[in-house]
């Protein structure tokens, strides 16, 4: 048995930035301004053209990254740009629960996103309020996940199995994060709660079955491999490259 120790979670969330880039969370307003929440970013397009970053962030995301990766569809672009923001999402959350058994409150009225930064997502606090740990599906999944979901259903056709695998994928990779630091700092017991409580969010019916229970490779494939010179990812439910169909690119 590995005795639990946490560390405060600071009101500045500081403390995170030990786990590494994707668990950053900034508080307070952006050097470059006001940026819009994650709420107005998944809400119907404002007036203005697309390309204007706070007219529509969510579809000036998806065309940024998609010109970034040279993507040749939109849904692999979209795929690629959720599959950031989960990973984003996740790695906050249980990163904070595992490390100091509470949970920042990510509402989305109250986290904001620069559409335009470059990788991993830059994401700012308005507010900090603490949340419990057993809040975490209700902070990530139900509270992030299903509106983003939701707002790029809206705006691409791209299936939800794609988004959940994606998902699932990601908090699989959190966890292996997290597993990778606390060996190299000496801390078993931030990985081992991280798979304890990852154990409990695949649970749900949106991520039940995203990936193998056996392998952890995911069940799903987040098109990767159709971005030049791609290839497959480690998880993938793919060995190679599946071969496009007659009359597909």
């Amino acid at each position: 048995m590995v005795l639990l120790v946490f560390v405060d979670l600071d009101p500045r969330l500081t403390v995170l930035d030990r786990l590494g880039g994707f668990f950053v969370l900034r508080t307070g307003v952006p050097p470059r301004g006001p940026l819009p929440t994650l709420a107005s970013a998944w809400a119907d397009p404002r007036s203005g053209t697309p390309a204007e970053v706070y007219a529509d962030p969510t579809t000036f995301r998806v065309e940024k990254v998609a010109r970034s990766i040279r993507a040749p569809e939109s849904r692999t672009a979209v795929s690629v740009a959720q599959q950031g923001l989960a990973a984003r999402f996740w790695s906050i959350a249980l990163g904070a629960a595992a490390l100091c058994g509470q949970v920042p409150d990510l509402d989305p009225e109250l986290l904001r996103w620069d559409p335009d930064a470059a990788a991993p997502d830059d994401l700012w606090l308005s507010e900090v309020r603490v949340r419990p740990v057993t809040d975490l599906d209700a902070v990530v999944r139900a509270g992030l996940l299903v509106p983003l979901s939701a707002a790029l259903r809206s705006r691409y056709r791209v299936s939800p199995g794609l988004l959940w695998g994606n998902a699932g994928s990601a908090l699989a990779g959190t966890v292996r994060q997290l597993d990778r630091w606390a060996l190299v700092h000496e801390r078993p017991e931030v990985g081992e709660r991280a798979r304890e409580l990852a154990g409990r969010l695949f649970a749900h019916p949106d991520l039940v079955g995203t990936l193998d229970p056996r392998t952890l490779r995911r069940r799903s494939c987040c098109l990767y491999y159709r971005v030049p010179g791609g290839g497959v990812c480690g998880d993938c439910c793919f060995d190679r490259p599946p071969r496009p169909a007659p009359g597909r690119t």
